[in-house]
């Protein structure tokens, strides 16, 4: 059973007790310095710091299985680009 960020234990998430919770409190700080660093640079700080609110709220409390697109295409790029090169190309 899959549950929301919404109902994480951030204690427990801590402790490591499950993880996936634990690895969702992760990629939840981790989005979030991620699109604040962007969204400073393109608008400033103070809007920066709403936007990057704005967005990880919605990444996580309403479309949570959001989450785990970036981190896959992440560990795609890191090791799936070997795959990509062994294909045969066509003619």
């Amino acid at each position: 059973m899959y549950l929301p960020i919404a109902e994480i234990d951030i204690l427990g998430a801590m402790e490591g007790n499950d993880v996936f919770v634990t690895l969702e409190l992760i990629l939840l700080l981790v989005y979030f310095l991620w699109i604040f660093a962007w969204a400073k640079k393109q608008v400033g700080a103070k809007i920066g710091l709403l936007l990057a609110v704005v967005i990880t709220y919605l990444l996580f409390f309403n479309f949570p299985e959001l989450i785990w697109v970036p981190a896959i295409l992440f560990l795609w790029s890191i090791f799936g680009k070997d795959l990509l090169e062994r294909i045969p190309k066509s003619r």
